[in-house]
């Protein structure tokens, strides 16, 4: 195998894991991460879905979090308290 099928080889296993992270992604996740996504559409969903497939590290990680901790803080939400 040379360094370039190596490459590829990675990258498509990356892809495949986050296509399979994706789907429920978007159809559960992303509504959980952002109030403003539940509710939204089929169209909606389908646009999150090569996005999620890209960066599914850290949605899933963001996933995650927001089980334990449903609000971002941050400087802003502070502020207008």
């Amino acid at each position: 195998m040379t360094t370039i099928e190596g490459l590829l080889a990675v990258l498509g296993a990356y892809l495949g894991l986050g296509l399979l992270f994706a789907v429920p992604f978007a159809c559960v996740g992303a509504g959980r991460i952002d109030p403003g996504a539940r509710g939204a559409g089929a169209g909606f969903r389908a646009v999150l879905i090569p996005g999620a497939a890209l960066f599914w590290p850290l949605l899933l990680k963001r996933w995650i979090r927001s089980e334990r901790d449903p609000i971002e803080s941050n400087a802003h939400r502070r502020a207008a308290r």
